[in-house]
């Protein structure tokens, strides 16, 4: 850098030589110089005002002040003995240097103050005899000659912060004169507790300080910086030397990036005092000149890694030369502090690096601290700690250029100790040993090494402090550096192909296993670091893919990790995290590129090479390993995802890329070969869901169940396995998975009750949710007859609280044997509706109305208009719900369902049977029935119901004469049969008389009597009557009747009129309340009853969530622009257009039964006649103006919607609409129409008669209000970013009013969760989450970080939007599920409908005609 200027080292010599400090009393003996001196100084000393006051100096003349300065400057030469003298002549001189300050002192003398700096450069050459060592003093003498030189390093700093008149020569000199005293005091070896070794800081720091302030004064000229580094050059033994340096290179960069970069790129958090090392005035210009010039003045740091090149100064030969023969330089004591020098140098240019970054108070210094060798066990995940490595500043310079400036240093470091280091050495000293023997010339004092050169390099003659790997520590901060910067690149950003090349070499020697497969400094170093580097289009970075994997393959299956360190500790949860970060942007790379060759860097290219199919069956090891021995919370998290990732994209590979032909034709047969042998069988689809299934199933068993975030996780994996289908799927693994999840609600269930908990009864609910899916996916299971006597079991301990039979031996107890005592009302709610899946849903989902709806899609308007019987008018007129409701009978049955009676056939059915239809509305949908009272099936019944009268039997013309006999009322041996007790039970009819007396048995003799008169009357009036037996006529079959009460007869036979249980003479039982009435009559009359109808259908038996696409060109920040991308198919990214259609199905907003993102636009029936031809829209269109993509399961729907300027417009106009849905909100646990005496134990009243059950207890503050909302429901963003930085400036506030759904009530920033997608050149996809902070808000499958294939964006997208959801609706303790939910509709409804109908008036209703 000063190549072309001269050094001033000869000038420094001079003066270390004490040419400048040469005093004329060295020319008497010394005991004459000294009290020559004694004398002088003493008087001097006098006059200071120190013991005295101060007087005015006696010296006028020149000449009298320069004899005199020739007396102190003897004085601060003479033995540390004297200590007085040599204290009086450092006073003297420090108070005459005060006639450079704005106000001198009254001691100075005159000729002083008028040529001030004259005398200063005198004076400061002076103090130059002060700091020589004195040989033989002991420490208390040092100790004093410390103090001394302190207070002249005060004066010195002192005067050139406030003087105003010093000169650019007096500015050198003092330059000069620092550097003089710290080449005396550092250059040589240092020894403990000498004066060198007590004043290294002092003087470093003065030196350092004092530079800076002529940088502003009088900047230094290039001779002064050249001798500056070269002096450095020979201090670097000194730990001190880096310590000051790195404290002002972090002082002068905190000042440039102020300036360079502006007052919002982070600032470095650095002592007060350290920024107080730059003056305030020095000028922007000043500033970046310093800071370049300071960063170089010690040199490469690599130097300090051989001490051989450190101890080639003469002060080391000359201690060399002093003691025995054989001794070499670098085997001096001072030395085996280079590799802390070196770690500690390393780490101030990684600390610039990291400020340069935007990290402020770098990972370097804050990450790498001593922690226990325990690792930390987090028991919550929230948007910190899923990023808890600090953001990287938006405006940070690029890569290159940081390169440029550090990227020789960090490269060369990061090389020390390796394959290349080593060979250049080797060939450094084979040439060296090809010279003669010579002897080295200093080239600064003309001084002579004898040291030879073939022992200049010689590893074998140092000292085992010295060897190259304790300089480890310094290397794994270099390669760590290197790591970050290449990290830190930006989407779109090139760097330079030597600087890949370099750092791709250095890393492939780095990455080197050794045999004992420990973790050293070196490799956690890399892992920490680079997490992000096969997620930022790298180019080549994948030739580092097989060194990598052998590093995580040392690191993550190991439980007991045992970290080979020097100096730095890490800490191991966080570096296990690092690693799991890299596996996640590994994990889909053998199936993306399968056959390409992977060859190494230092092979050719005919050597045996990998290909990434090859390092799938280890990588899949790593993680399962992995998950075996993983202890953190957020680092399982992490690989849960990553391992549904790795099932997904295995089952979707093998169903897109290689298909069901046995002759894949994705690649050649001889690589398709390659392929199979790669992979073994325990590593394909099916193979992968067996091992992860057990694997899952089998931790949340023994370790995971009672860690919240864990469980919840693991559920959500196995849900997401129960929805892949797998071809040849083993039945016994899937009834194993429904036992486990079984297993583990069981256990969760029988915990102590201090156990129980929000958290405890989450996961029991997330259970519940993960065996449905289970069952709905595979119904087959429930044929198995163990499998749904398990699942019936749990369903029962769920609702109950305990089991019927806990063991196989145990007597089963009946449901009124015991007490209600659910876990929870969450937990019951959840067995409820597992219970209803199974016997609504398991095997029939979807219904005829499709995935849309799992509720009929007929009402009462749908019915009536297919009812034919009805008169033509009446079918006519009836056009909307209000005129339809009429024609039904409305019943409210169990407080919880609706029925909707119609007694008329529909027109698909022209039987005269008692037909009746029925709209069942309850909790878990609505569904329409239609019922015929049969005696015969119909194929027994059909033809004789139409039959013709068959007519009159023929007469038969033989008939036999009847014998005439005599009837008998008993046998004839009638009387022989011996009388028993019991034929004496009937009195005979005298006992009667004697006990009634004979006029009782008269009267009853007069009525028998007169009605055999009367029945003699009747039959003979039959007899002369035309229709009597004697006349022939013909018989003619009765008139078929079409008139039934089939509502009667149904509510009959089914059991809703049994009032015989209670007391009809009591008026509180003849009524009875809701719980026990069996049946409520409902008036239709009343104003309201049809739009509260309505709001129940709208009431959805499922969960509904929406998620907001969005498309972000490269450098996007204005809302505007992003809405309008979608306007604009045409230029948007094709991958993009597939992942959408990925996502769901499209569908027709005003055609849709389901959920389509928006309140008053969703369960829309389809209307068939529409004249009109259909718009065209744009196929990427799904704004919800026509079309959203939806999808749906058994228990959610989902909306995916694209918003554009219509949703801005179409929110406007519904505003005014969210106050009517505000009662109706989903967030809600109570109901403020409802009693609150009824709202705790609505559904357990039902099950017993005359006892209360205890109901589940909840906390205080929900039961105090039932009726508060607890938050809003989740939003979800999906972004695709073409440039990844643009996710720092999404304006997520400018796009929330594009976002209106109708359910909002105060939408926050904090509130959104954010899934970012990246595509990259390779066609993969990174992902960033964002969320708010929060327990429960990061769910699986996706990871930040992770990198995915685009054949499995959409499914894990949506996966997780819905997880995310869930989740969020499992920390909210006031949250209705949706069953519930309608259920307190229906009895709101049944409390503002009901009619009070005794018995009696109920029977009387059900003969009433309704149509």
């Amino acid at each position: 850098m000063y190549s072309e200027w001269v050094s001033l080292s000869t000038q420094i010599a001079a003066n270390s030589c004490g040419a400048q400090c040469y005093s004329v009393l060295n020319k008497f003996p010394a005991s004459a110089g000294r009290e020559v001196a004694v004398s002088v100084v003493k008087q001097l000393a006098t006059n200071l005002g120190i013991t005295q006051n101060a007087e005015p100096s006696h010296l006028v003349k020149d000449e009298e002040v320069k004899w005199c300065m020739d007396v102190v400057c003897f004085g601060l030469s003479l033995p540390l003995h004297e200590h007085e003298t040599i204290k009086d002549c450092v006073n003297v001189y420090c108070e005459w240097l005060t006639a450079l300050h704005p106000q001198p002192r009254i001691s100075v003398p005159k000729p002083i103050c008028e040529d001030a700096n004259l005398y200063a450069r005198q004076i400061i050459n002076h103090f130059h005899n002060l700091f020589v060592p004195r040989q033989g003093e002991c420490s208390d003498i040092i100790k004093r000659q410390t103090v001394l030189c302190h207070r002249v390093l005060r004066t010195l700093q002192q005067t050139a912060q406030i003087s105003t008149q010093m000169d650019r020569q007096t500015w050198e000199t003092l330059l000069l004169f620092l550097l003089a005293i710290n080449e005396i005091l550092l250059a040589p070896p240092a020894v403990r507790d000498d004066v060198g070794d007590q004043l290294c800081e002092r003087v470093i720091s003065v030196l350092f300080e004092v530079w800076l302030l002529a940088c502003v004064r009088c900047f230094p000229s290039p001779s002064l910086w050249k001798t500056l580094q070269e002096a450095c050059s020979f201090w670097r033994h000194r730990i001190a030397l880096a310590d000051q340096w790195n404290r002002v290179n972090m002082a002068l960069t905190a000042r440039l990036l102020k300036f360079s970069y502006g007052p919002t790129f982070p600032q470095i958090k650095i002592a007060e005092e350290d920024a107080q090392l730059i003056p305030a005035a020095m000028s922007n210009d000043c500033v970046a000149q310093t800071w370049y010039r300071f960063s170089r003045i010690i040199g490469s740091p690599t130097a300090l890694c051989s001490p051989h090149g450190i101890s080639k100064s003469p002060h080391f030969v000359q201690w060399a030369l002093t003691l025995e023969k054989g001794t070499e330089t670098h085997q001096h004591p001072c030395l085996q502090l280079l590799p802390q020098i070196f770690l500690s140098t390393m780490k101030g240019v990684s600390t610039q690096i990291d400020a340069f970054l935007g990290l402020g108070k770098t990972t370097l210094n804050t990450a790498l601290i001593p922690t226990s060798d325990q690792p930390a066990v987090s028991t919550t995940i929230s948007s910190t700690s899923m990023m808890a490595r600090p953001l990287l500043a938006i405006s940070r310079p690029k890569s290159n250029s940081i390169l440029h400036l550090f990227g020789e240093w960090l490269f060369e470091a990061a090389h020390i100790g390796g394959d290349t280091w080593l060979s250049n050495r080797n060939k450094q000293v084979s040439e060296d040993n090809k010279r003669p023997s010579s002897m080295v010339m200093d080239h600064r004092k003309g001084s002579i090494s004898l040291s030879q050169p073939n022992s200049l390099n010689d590893a074998s003659s140092l000292p085992h402090t010295l060897t190259i790997d304790k300089f480890e520590s310094g290397r794994a901060v270099a390669i760590g550096t290197l790591c970050k910067i290449f990290s830190s690149k930006k989407a779109g950003e090139d760097i330079l192909p030597v600087y890949l090349a370099r750092f791709y070499i250095a890393l492939q020697q780095c990455l080197k296993i050794t045999e004992s497969q420990e973790c050293d400094e070196i490799l956690a170093s890399i892992l920490f670091y680079s997490a992000d580097l096969f997620r930022l289009d790298l180019d080549g970075i994948n030739v580092l893919l097989p060194g990598f994997v052998a590093a995580l393959e040392t690191v993550l299956p190991d439980k007991d990790l045992q970290l080979k360190t020097h100096a730095m500790i890490f800490n191991k949860t966080e570096l296990r995290r690092s690693a799991i970060n890299i596996l996640l942007s590994i994990l889909v790379l053998p199936l993306h590129y399968q056959m390409v060759p992977i060859r190494d860097l230092t092979t050719g290219p005919n050597e045996k090479f990998f290909t990434f199919i090859q390092l799938r069956g280890r990588l899949i090891n790593i993680l399962m390993n992995a998950l075996q021995v993983e202890t953190d919370s957020q680092n399982i998290h992490m690989m849960l995802g990553g391992l549904m990732l790795l099932v997904q994209d295995s089952v979707t590979f093998e169903e897109t890329e290689i298909g069901d032909s046995e002759n894949f034709q994705c690649t050649s047969g001889t690589q398709q070969q390659k392929l199979n042998s790669s992979s073994s069988v325990a590593d394909n689809a099916h193979g992968l869901f067996v091992r992860a299934s057990y694997l899952v199933c089998h931790r949340l068993i023994s370790s995971w169940r009672s860690d919240l975030n864990v469980s919840l996780a693991a559920l959500e994996l196995l849900a997401g396995l129960a929805r892949i289908h797998i071809r040849n799927t083993d039945a016994l693994e899937c009834k194993r998975v429904v036992k486990w999840i079984c297993d583990y609600i069981c256990y969760q269930c029988s915990r102590p009750p201090p156990a129980h908990s929000k958290d405890l009864h989450s996961t029991i609910v997330a259970a519940f949710q993960c065996t449905a899916a289970w069952l709905i996916q595979h119904p087959y299971l429930l044929q198995h007859k163990d499998c749904l006597q398990t699942v019936l079991e749990v369903v029962e301990l769920g609702i109950s609280g305990t089991k019927s039979q806990c063991k196989t031996e145990d007597k089963p107890r009946f449901k009124d044997e015991k007490e209600l005592k659910p876990a929870s009302m969450r937990v019951r709610d959840a067995a409820e509706n597992l219970l209803t899946i199974i016997l609504e849903q398991v095997g029939y989902f979807p219904s005829e109305c499709g995935f849309e709806s799992i509720s009929s899609l007929l009402d009462e308007l749908a019915l009536i208009k297919h009812c034919n019987s009805l008169p033509v008018g009446d079918n006519a007129g009836v056009c909307n719900l209000e005129q339809a409701i009429p024609k039904f009978k409305y019943f409210v049955t169990e407080n919880s369902t609706i029925l909707a009676l119609l007694e008329e056939p529909l027109g698909n059915d022209q039987d005269p049977q008692p037909t009746i239809t029925l709209l069942i509305r309850g909790p878990f949908g609505r569904h329409a029935w239609t019922m015929q009272l049969r005696h015969l099936p119909r194929s027994k019944s059909g033809i004789k119901n139409n039959a013709i009268n068959p007519g009159r039997p023929i007469p038969m013309n033989d008939i036999t004469q009847r014998p005439e006999c005599d009837q008998k009322n008993y046998p004839d041996g009638v009387n022989k049969i011996t009388p028993c007790v019991a034929d004496y039970s009937i009195p005979l009819i005298e006992q009667i008389c004697k006990q009634y007396g004979v006029k009782s048995i008269q009267e009853l003799e007069s009525i028998l009597e007169h009605q055999s008169i009367h029945e003699k009357l009747a039959w003979a009036e039959s007899d002369n009557s035309e229709d009597s037996l004697s006349h022939a006529q013909e018989c003619s079959p009765p008139t078929v009747c079409q008139e039934f009460h089939a509502a009667r007869l149904f509510l009959s036979h089914f059991g809703f009129l049994s009032f015989e249980t209670r007391n009809p003479s009591s008026p509180a039982e003849a009524l009875g309340t809701s719980s026990q009435r069996p049946l409520t009559v409902l008036s239709t009359g009343q104003s309201g009853f049809a739009e509260d109808l309505k709001a129940l259908d709208n009431l959805s038996a499922r969960t509904h969530d929406t998620v907001h696409v969005f498309y972000v060109k490269s450098g996007q920040m204005n809302a505007q622009h992003i809405i309008g991308n979608m306007t604009e198919p045409n230029s948007l990214d094709t991958h993009f257009g597939n992942m959408l259609q990925s996502l769901g199905w499209p569908v027709v907003v005003t055609e849709h039964s389901g959920w389509t993102g928006f309140t008053n636009r969703s369960r829309s029936v389809k209307k068939i006649a529409d004249t009109g031809e259909p718009q065209r829209s744009n196929d990427k269109n799904y704004s919800g103006q026509q079309r959203v993509l939806y999808w749906a399961d058994v228990s959610s729907e989902i909306a995916f919607v694209a918003p554009t300027a219509w949703n801005m417009r179409f929110t406007d106009e519904t505003e005014n609409c969210n106050d009517n849905k505000a009662a109706e909100n989903i967030w809600m646990r109570g109901n403020n129409s409802l009693p609150t005496s009824k709202q705790n134990n609505f559904s357990l009243e039902s099950d017993t008669k005359n006892k209360e059950p205890m109901p589940p207890t909840r906390r205080r503050a929900i039961a105090s209000k039932p009726s508060v909302v607890a938050q809003t429901p989740p939003i979800i963003f999906l972004v695709w970013l073409e440039s990844f930085e643009d996710h720092l400036n999404f304006p997520l506030q400018d796009l929330l009013p594009y976002t209106s759904t109708g359910e909002e009530q105060q939408t926050k920033v904090s509130d959104c969760h954010i899934i970012f997608l990246h595509t990259l050149n390779s066609g993969l996809l990174r992902v960033k989450l964002q969320g708010p902070p929060g327990r429960l808000n990061f769910a699986i499958p996706l990871v930040d970080g992770m990198v995915l294939s685009r054949r499995v964006a959409g499914n894990l997208v949506r996966q997780t939007a819905l997880n995310m959801s869930r989740r969020r609706r499992l920390d909210n303790d006031s949250y209705q599920p949706p069953h519930v939910r309608r259920r307190l509709k229906v009895q709101d409804i049944t409390q503002k409908y009901k009619m009070d109908f005794s018995e009696a008036e109920i029977l009387a209703h059900l003969f009433e005609h309704t149509i």
